[in-house]
């Protein structure tokens, strides 16, 4: 049998008024809609569920019965609509988000710990990749949102500037390319390079920029992290070009010195990435927005 809900709500409203006609005005409907559904249910139990008195109705023994299931139904059916309306209101439920290592690396570790304490019952799902592979993660659902350098070519996703950054030249201490107050990408190229895995945005975007000048890059040796790139550097077997993020907080307490990249486009973008809105659910357009929020002039 299939009970609906809307005629268990209105047979208990019956049953706690006696009444079909103040049952009907509680519920803002006509006594004889509510008379129908009264009867539907008695059909589909097969007995009765009231007396009909002269003025009012009172629960035969079914009526009774059917009411204690009733009340605990209609319990469980509100304890369940609180407990989604937890995640459709993004307040509960999992996010999916793919990130370069230039966002972990220097913004993403405080905000998603300042987010989740507003939101501790969020869990958040981070996987770390090239640009490239984190597109291809958002356009086929296995993300809900991307975090990609704004120097990669995308057409086809939603796109909004979560942050920005300054790309900086890495060099040993006492290196001479350290003794400018800023360096040209001409004079870069001259130099020994340590550069990033094939794949990475900023390795194909300064790929680019060689090529446009005519010359290449002099990779002496290729790694996979910020962290190798940063070690390679100290060890002496050249020089690097990172984000501002990625060199700083370390200067300190390792054998290197930066220097600002003196182009146009060394001032680059962090980009958030998601398919079209219709699709976006709640919970991700929650975080996204904290993300963005109060942060486009940083």
């Amino acid at each position: 049998m299939h009970y609906d809900l809307f005629s268990l709500s209105l047979f208990l409203a019956v049953a706690s008024l006696g009444s079909i006609a103040k049952a009907a005005e509680l519920q803002n409907i006509a006594a004889s809609a509510v008379s129908r559904r009264i009867s539907e249910l008695e059909d589909l139990v097969g007995t009765p569920l009231f007396y009909r008195r002269q003025r009012g109705v009172e629960l035969t023994p079914a009526g009774h019965e059917l009411r204690r299931y009733a009340r605990s139904i209609t319990a469980e059916v509100g304890r369940m609509d609180a407990a989604l309306s937890d995640y459709s209101h993004g307040k509960k439920g999992t996010v999916r988000i793919a990130a370069n290592t230039s966002a972990i690396t220097q913004f993403l570790p405080e905000d998603l710990a300042e987010f989740q304490e507003n939101h501790p019952d969020v869990r958040i799902k981070l996987v770390e990749l090239v640009s490239t592979d984190i597109l291809s993660m958002v356009r086929t659902g296995h993300a809900d949102f991307g975090i990609i350098s704004g120097l990669t070519p995308q057409e086809d996703l939603k796109q909004i500037t979560y942050r920005k950054d300054q790309l900086v030249v890495a060099a040993p201490k006492g290196h001479r390319i350290l003794h400018k107050s800023e360096v040209s990408f001409r004079d870069i190229l001259k130099e020994d390079m340590v550069s990033l895995q094939t794949g990475s945005s900023i390795q194909a975007f300064l790929t680019t920029k060689a090529e446009e000048q005519g010359m290449s890059i002099q990779t002496r040796v290729e790694v996979m992290s910020f962290d190798g790139v940063r070690r390679m550097v100290q060890a002496g077997l050249g020089v690097a070009v990172l984000p501002l993020g990625a060199v700083q907080p370390y200067l300190q307490a390792s054998e290197i010195g930066m220097v600002p990249v003196r182009e146009d486009w060394a001032e680059r973008s962090l980009e958030i990435v998601y398919r079209e809105t219709s699709s976006f659910a709640k919970l991700p357009r929650t975080l996204v927005e904290f993300l963005i929020s109060d942060r486009l002039d940083q």
